[in-house]
């Protein structure tokens, strides 16, 4: 039993001490997918403090009679930090144009989101994103939908 004890107290004053990751004044550039058009995205994030992020992200694709465009900006706020993850609420703002066989539409969006950014031990200047919420599409109609991003569609972002 003793042994035991001695292990157990080895552990606990052993174990490093968690912190959330740390991006304040950090750039981050990277990709993402934009859901409504299913388009590709340049993405950036910076972080002025350690628990408020700005986001863009910029995407285009011109081909004939089926082009695409989007443009959004948004804020996160970071509400639960673990090790290597942040959890965070927030919203977008975008521009969309999109044409179909020659028709084009253009519209705004707007997203409330939630979602996490994690970082693999070893690589903690690269992120993972993974979002979800609701959002609605003003173009000729308006359009309610949800919104669920995996990791890999959602962003990866490699911060400087």
């Amino acid at each position: 039993m003793l042994k035991k004890a001695a292990c157990a107290l080895a552990l606990i004053t052993c174990a490093s001490v968690g912190h959330a990751k740390e991006l304040t004044n950090r750039l981050g550039v990277g990709v993402k997918s934009h859901e409504t058009l299913d388009l590709p995205e340049l993405a950036i994030v910076y972080n002025p403090t350690n628990e408020i992020a700005i986001t863009g992200g910029l995407g285009i694709d011109t081909k004939k009679d089926e082009s695409k465009f989007a443009a959004n900006v948004g804020v996160r706020r970071i509400v639960f930090k673990e090790d290597n993850m942040n959890f965070y609420m927030g919203g977008t703002f975008g521009l969309v144009n999109w044409e179909t066989a020659g028709d084009k539409e253009s519209g705004i969006e707007l997203d409330a989101v939630f979602g996490g950014e994690f970082f693999l031990p070893g690589l903690d200047s690269l992120g993972f994103t993974f979002e979800g919420g609701a959002g609605v599409l003003s173009t000729d109609n308006v359009r309610f939908r949800t919104i669920a991003d995996s990791p890999l569609r959602a962003g990866i972002i490699f911060y400087f």
